[in-house]
């Protein structure tokens, strides 16, 4: 979704590819419940509180700059999500304890993110409830699993491209796949998970490799 321009509030909206999946299924799949906003095409860097014609043209070059017409790509489209903050923090919400990760055919692996953010002087606040994890290549895997369950299959898209899988959870599961196919002539397939704090925005990407042996 993007606007069309910044002199109106005409709103761009196109599925993406996983949006299409669920809505073909006409299962109720297909249920918008919430949006998230995005500035992946502003560059803060272009603020000049030393504008020649005055303080309050500092943001103009951020202004006048071009806005992204939305697109069906969900691994490049809405990278860096606006979150909102305690206005008492005193860190940016990153996640820890994870690497990229090498793993072995047929053996799972449980992956538990961490977030380093506290609501500032609330030491009560929890950093983060629950997690997101997208990975890029679901053929990959044979499980998939956060606390909503197993969400693997093997499907791809009827343009023969790989189809991803999502699952929301405090830590996540996963398993590669036992079969040889996908691993033609090489010993290792290579695939991507981005995971995402669903209370603070924090977002890695990392990168994983499957071993044949």
């Amino acid at each position: 979704m993007g606007y069309l321009d910044n002199s109106s509030i005409t709103v761009d909206a196109i599925l993406t590819k996983k949006g299409r999946e669920l809505l073909s299924r006409n299962d109720g799949s297909f249920n918008i419940t919430s949006f998230a906003l995005a500035d992946d095409e502003i560059d803060y860097s272009l603020y000049n509180i030393n504008h020649p014609d005055g303080s309050q043209f500092a943001g103009q070059a951020i202004e006048n700059m071009p806005i992204l017409e939305a697109f069906p790509d969900e691994n490049n489209m809405m990278k860096h999500k606006l979150i909102t903050l305690n206005r008492n923090s005193t860190k940016i919400p990153i996640i820890s304890g994870i690497n990229d990760i090498i793993m072995t055919r047929n053996i799972s692996q449980t992956i538990t993110p961490t977030t380093n953010y506290i609501g500032g002087t609330d030491t009560s606040a929890t950093a983060e409830t629950n997690y997101i994890i997208t990975i890029a290549d679901r053929r990959f895997f044979t499980e998939l699993i956060g606390a909503n369950g197993n969400v693997v299959n093997t499907n791809t898209y009827s343009d023969g491209t790989s189809v991803s899988a999502v699952a929301t959870g405090p830590s996540f599961t996963l398993k590669p796949t036992n079969s040889l196919s996908l691993f033609g002539t090489n010993n290792q397939i290579l695939t991507t998970a981005t995971i995402e704090g669903l209370d603070t925005g924090a977002k890695i990407t990392i990168s994983i490799t499957i071993n044949k042996a």
